[in-house]
């Protein structure tokens, strides 16, 4: 059981409830096993009272067992701690023979350090004696004859010959000149010589890209005169075949890679080299190639495109380049491209003005020739208005056309797709201006191209097709025929044409020349130009409205009859008068056309404009007639029919028309209700003249004066 009880107490994790439950099912279960089936508590009691001996037995065993592992731990502590106190005494001793060891190794390395400089004090002077002794052999083989038996005559000791030869070179250059004159010559034969070889021998490990061996000539050859034609030469033969390719832009930039890193591992003065290496590129290949490209018969927009594209490209490999190391200056790229470029841009804006004018001048000619129109001189102002005026008051008087109005068949002369082309050479002219412009000069530089684009696009079309359209706008010579008007659709396409130009200035004219002194000069001329143009447009919008509600007015007047609003009979219909349907049906086209072709807030304010003008024109029309009690029906039947039209027209006009309405009434109510009725709302903030004007247009005014005039 002993054991049985050790195994459950060394479970993880233990749980004292649980082992109780165990200890308690388990006697249970035994009691089961002979033969009583009732529950024994007793039974129960003894078992617990046992379990408990048990584990009290169990637990003084452990107690026991752990006294005796401590004692044990504790004997063990005593001889480790014995041991490292035994360790700590020996290191001690060790760090103390280290010291007294560094120590001699100091004194023996001073020792020798003064050794080594007595040493190199001796042999210093030796090497160099030496080596003069061999120089002085090597001299004295030139003075005496050519050195017929020596290393000059030894290709495979090349680069110390080089070496000897340079340093003869040297010398030869103090000799006095009579006595050694010869061997001078030799001497410097000799080093043109070993120059000439070395670099042969640079361009061959250069083509077997023996990239190591080109590094030593390199550094042989750095001494001599000559080591520029090294750099020289694997310049020319890494650059070889560059305007054999088609698109030069993209072979450069991965050959200027590949060869920096070579230039890299070749020279010691890599950022010189490299740079070098890119003014040759620049210099001989590039400006060759520019050169070739603008030289050719080109017309000048092809010229124009060209130069931006080569210079885009040449910008863009300066950027690319810029990542290598080519020495300090910052500005070396942007000088070379410069350079190159400097004779092309003197002559730019010319060439740009020039070209944006002649593509401009043919475009517009192109588009009027598809219209079979010949621009003509129109004349403006005030004479010729005044003279139309006069013409068109003399034809309605007279009935006949003297104005001669041609409309051209409702030909805007106006078109977008003209005007996308315009803008789309002049932001190729501003995109160019932005590159090829100077500093200093790209803001006047684009103000004057500004000036292009509005004499093209503003001036010479929609200014042009503005005045074609006043003069197209009719005048209401009689009753006849209503006047249709086609300047709504002018208005319409010149607010397109006007929006691409306002959209163009923002985005390419206004960042050229922000900032600067041209700025406000920018927004002047666009100011002054479409102030011209919306004088012209308001103009126009006037004698539109004008010519509709005169001819209104002169139909009205001779269509509406006195039997329409004083019938003879009560037998009538309650609907408007013929008349008023027409002149009905004609306003709602005339507003269709107004909100189809205004846009933002103009078309509320030319809305009302022309509410009013409309409400005047009914207004002083109804006031040329006697109403009886049937013809004030049919009155107030023709207000209601404008009014269903003119409610669009904005609230102003529309309480113009109610009023109208409400006046209306005076001449249908009876004689003692007109004073309730002139006191409602509607009528009450009248003038006392307007209410008296419509009252005195009762058919019964007369017969019943004293009862109205009471009113």
């Amino acid at each position: 059981m002993m054991q049985q009880y050790i195994k459950e107490l060394e479970q993880e994790p233990f749980d004292a409830e649980e082992f109780v439950e165990r200890l308690a099912w388990r006697t249970i279960a035994e009691t089961k096993k002979e033969g009583e089936e009732h529950f024994n508590p007793t039974l129960l009691h003894d078992s617990f009272v046992q379990a408990i001996k048990d584990l009290t037995l169990l637990q003084e065993r452990q107690q026991k067992k752990c006294e005796r592992l401590e004692a044990v731990v504790r004997q063990d502590e005593l001889v480790f701690f014995q041991e490292i106190q035994a360790l700590q005494e020996k290191n001690k001793g060790a760090v103390h023979t280290f010291q007294e060891l560094d120590g001699k190794i100091n004194n023996v390395a001073t020792k020798v350090l003064h050794l080594g400089d007595q040493l190199d004090s001796v042999n210093g002077p030796r090497s160099r004696v030496v080596e003069a002794q061999r120089l002085m052999s090597h001299l004295n083989d030139f003075i005496a004859t050519e050195p017929a038996t020596s290393i000059f005559n030894d290709p495979f000791k090349i680069d110390e010959s080089a070496d000897v030869i340079q340093k003869l070179h040297l010398i030869a250059q103090d000799l006095p000149t009579p006595k050694f004159e010869d061997a001078k010559k030799k001497i410097e034969r000799k080093y043109d010589e070993t120059e000439r070889v070395l670099i042969e021998d640079f361009c061959t490990a250069h083509k077997n890209h023996d990239f190591k061996r080109m590094k030593e000539i390199s550094n042989v050859l750095s001494q001599f005169k000559g080591f520029s034609q090294c750099v020289d030469a694997f310049i020319e033969q890494s650059q070889a075949g560059c305007l054999a390719n088609k698109d030069m832009f993209v072979y450069l930039l991965p050959l200027c890679k590949e060869n920096y890193e070579i230039i890299k591992l070749v020279f010691n003065n890599t950022e010189q080299v490299m740079a070098k290496f890119v003014l040759n590129i620049y210099h001989l290949k590039l400006q060759e190639h520019i050169s070739e490209q603008l030289s050719q018969n080109l017309d000048t927009y092809t010229y124009l495109r060209r130069l931006y594209d080569l210079y885009s490209k040449t910008n863009q490999l300066s950027n690319d380049l810029a990542n290598f190391n080519m020495g300090s200056d910052k500005n070396y790229l942007n000088k070379l491209t410069n350079k190159i470029f400097q004779k092309y841009m003197d002559n730019y804006l010319s060439l740009e003005l020039k070209c944006l004018r002649e593509r401009s001048s043919a475009n517009l000619q192109k588009y009027y020739e598809s219209k079979n129109h010949q621009k003509k001189q129109i004349q403006s102002g005030g004479f010729q208005d005044l003279r139309r005026d006069l013409q068109a008051v003399i034809g309605t008087r007279a009935n006949i056309n003297i104005a001669q109005i041609e409309n051209y068949g409702g030909e805007t002369f106006l078109s977008e797709e003209l005007a996308i082309t315009i803008l789309q050479d002049t932001k190729h002219a501003f995109q160019r201006c932005q590159m090829l412009s100077r500093a200093d000069e790209r803001a006047s530089n684009a103000t004057q191209l500004l000036d292009c684009l509005l004499v093209a696009l503003i001036t010479e079309h929609v200014d042009y097709a503005l005045e074609i359209g006043l003069h197209a706008i009719p005048v209401a010579e009689g009753p006849r025929t209503p006047p249709t008007i086609y300047f709504f659709s002018i208005v319409h396409q010149s607010n397109i044409i006007i929006h691409l130009f306002e959209k163009q200035f923002s985005d390419l004219v206004v960042p050229l020349v922000i900032n600067t002194s041209k700025y406000n000069d920018c927004l002047h001329k666009k100011k002054f130009v479409l102030d011209d143009v919306e004088r012209k447009i308001n103009t126009g919008l006037d004698r539109s409205l004008t010519a509709i509600v005169t001819w209104v007015k002169l139909y009205l007047q001779a269509e509406q009859k006195k039997s329409d609003f004083k019938p003879e009979t009560d037998d009538f219909d309650t609907v408007a008068s013929s008349a008023c349907k027409t002149v009905g049906q004609y306003i709602r086209s005339i507003i269709n056309q107004i909100q189809s072709n205004i846009d933002g807030n103009n078309v509320s304010a030319l809305l009302q404009d022309f509410g009013l003008k409309l409400h005047r024109v009914i207004y002083d029309h109804m006031l040329q007639f006697q109403y009886n009690t049937a013809g004030a029906m049919v009155a107030i039947c023709d207000l209601n029919e404008y009014r269903s039209i003119t409610k669009v027209l904005g609230p102003l006009v529309m309480r113009l028309f109610d009023t109208l309405n409400a006046l209306c009434n005076l001449l249908l109510v009876k004689p003692e209700n007109l004073q309730q009725v002139c006191s409602e709302d509607s009528l009450v903030d009248l003038d006392k003249s307007v209410l008296n004007n419509f009252i005195q247009l009762r058919s019964d005014f007369k017969s019943q004066k004293q009862n109205i005039l009471k009113v």
